[in-house]
Order: C-alpha cells, then sequence, then structure tokens
C-alpha cells in the first residue's frame, strides 16, 4: 500500500492528572527524522514512543509532541503534615516573644512545603500516554494511507499516457523509417556520380541505425511493468520509485536525441514532461 509522508493526526483525553493530548505532523525527507516533545512527566517513555514510531514510519520528518495540561484537581491538594507541625511549633515559640503577632491562614497555606500535590501512580500516566499515542498514530497511518491511495492514483494515470506515448511512437517509425530512407536515396540521387550499391547499402543501415529506437521503447515498457507492480507492493516504495524515475529519464532522453521527426520529438516533449510529474508526486511517497 502506498503512503504519503505528509499527514497530520492529533487527539486528547481526560485523565486522573489532567487533559493529555498528542499531536503528529510529518513532512517529506529522505530518512526518518523523528522530533519528540514531551512535558517532563513523560519524559521516561520516549523510547517507548520512538520505538512505537520507528515501526509505523520508515520515512519523513516526524514532530511529535504531548502535553498535560492540568484541570481543576483541587481535591488533589492537601496538607503536608510534618511542615505544618513545624510551623506550628515554630509558631508557638515565636508567641511568647511576639504574643500580638497574628498569622493569616492564606499566607500559611502560601508557605512552602504546606500544600503538597497527590501525586498518582507514574506508571498508570505513561500507560495512559502510550494508549493515546497508539490512537493517534492509527489515525495517522491511516491518513498516509490515503494520501498514498490518491498520489498513486495519479501517478497510475501518468503511467497510462506514457504507455499510449510509447505505443503511437511505435505506430510511427515505420513510416518515419521509411520516409528517411527515402530521403537518402533522393541525396544519392542527386550525385554526380553514381554511389556504389554496397555503399549505399552501408549508408541506408547507418542511417535506420541512428534512429532506431526500438531498444529504447523496450526497456521504457519493462520499466511500466515494473513501476505498476512497485506501486502495489505494502513496503516502503519512495525510493525504489527514485531509481526507477532515472531510468525512465533516460530513456526519454535517448528517444528524444535519436528523433529526426517532429512527431516523435512531440512525443519526447510529452514523454519528459509526465516523468516530471510523476517525480514530483513520488517526492511525498514513504
Amino acid at each position: 500500500m502506498i503512503r504519503s509522508m505528509t499527514a497530520f493526526a492529533a487527539g486528547e483525553r481526560n485523565t486522573s492528572w489532567g487533559t493529555l493530548s498528542c499531536e503528529v505532523r510529518a513532512v517529506n525527507h529522505r530518512f526518518l527524522e523523528l522530533g519528540v516533545r514531551l512535558p517532563d512527566e513523560l519524559r521516561a517513555v520516549e523510547p517507548s514512543i520512538r520505538e512505537r514510531v520507528a515501526k509505523l514510519v520508515s520515512r519523513g520528518k516526524v514532530e511529535l509532541g504531548m502535553r498535560l495540561r492540568n484541570g481543576d484537581h483541587d481535591e488533589m491538594l492537601q496538607l503536608n503534615p510534618a511542615r505544618v507541625s513545624h510551623l506550628a511549633a515554630l509558631g508557638r515559640n515565636l508567641h511568647e516573644h511576639f504574643p500580638t503577632l497574628r498569622v493569616e491562614m492564606t499566607e500559611l497555606l502560601k508557605f512552602p512545603g504546606v500544600l503538597q500535590t497527590q501525586t498518582g501512580d507514574p506508571a498508570a500516566l505513561h500507560a495512559e500516554a502510550l494508549s493515546l499515542l497508539d490512537e493517534v498514530l492509527d489515525q495517522f497511518v491511516d491518513a498516509r494511507g490515503r494520501e498514498g491511495a490518491n498520489l498513486s492514483a495519479n501517478i497510475l494515470d501518468r503511467v497510462d499516457a506514457i504507455a499510449r506515448h510509447a505505443a503511437d511512437a511505435r505506430t510511427l517509425m515505420p513510416a518515419i523509417r521509411a520516409g528517411q530512407k527515402q530521403k537518402l536515396v533522393n541525396r544519392l540521387a542527386d550525385l554526380p556520380q553514381p554511389l556504389d550499391p554496397g555503399r549505399f547499402e552501408q549508408e541506408l543501415v547507418m542511417a535506420l541505425q541512428k534512429l532506431d529506437v526500438d531498444e529504447e521503447l523496450d526497456r521504457l515498457d519493462s520499466h511500466i511493468i515494473e513501476l505498476r507492480r512497485v506501486l502495489g507492493q505494502k513496503e516502503a516504495v519512495g525510493r525504489r520509485l527514485d531509481f526507477l524515475l532515472q531510468e525512465f529519464n533516460r530513456e526519454a532522453n535517448t528517444f528524444g536525441s535519436k528523433s529526426v521527426d517532429a512527431r516523435t520529438s512531440a512525443l519526447a516533449v510529452e514523454l519528459k514532461v509526465l516523468i516530471d510529474q510523476i517525480r514530483e508526486q513520488s517526492q511525498n511517497i514513504e
């Protein structure tokens, strides 16, 4: 299945620690480049996150971020008994020297360490984060697949057009060869001295060999078959497509360089345009 390297997915869930959110986005890149942004509470699961992404993605510049936003969890705040007892003892000692001293409750609660947040099990938070990541990665892979299907359809349309142009070239070549043979005959007829028949045959063979494009068209047909096969594979095929398109371009250039007719020259230009369009599409393929 063809997959695009460009995609986006996001999700969030409410947890005992607050709202946990995850976002994954990717753009084109020759290799897999993964950037991860995590809150301090989730730093320990970064290796697991990277491992999960690497199993599903082989190419692309991927940015993955997770956030933990604390909600209204006042019930999770509690007094620190040890700190309160310590402050109470200090208060009794100070009262002997400053009997009129009064401390407001709100000021007391602001003292460092009086209030503490009741923390849950970090392992449970990590499990929630990885579970959310799996959901978002599933969406991410699906998005890549949908975009990849569109890319594959566009590429196949252009491959079909290349096949039609190659067939048109084969149809034209017999008439072009006959025309070139007649031109050579006419030129030789204008010579003041008649040419030796053996020399004439030699010149004719050389002229026809220079415009022979059967080998290029055969290789082009072979590349078309291979490209269609590659587009049907399940694994990542982006690099394979890059190589194939180099071969396509080589045959199109050779075909154009051998052209001696405006019709095949026009076909060569169309082939190059289509190959370049496929190359642009393939840059998005994993």
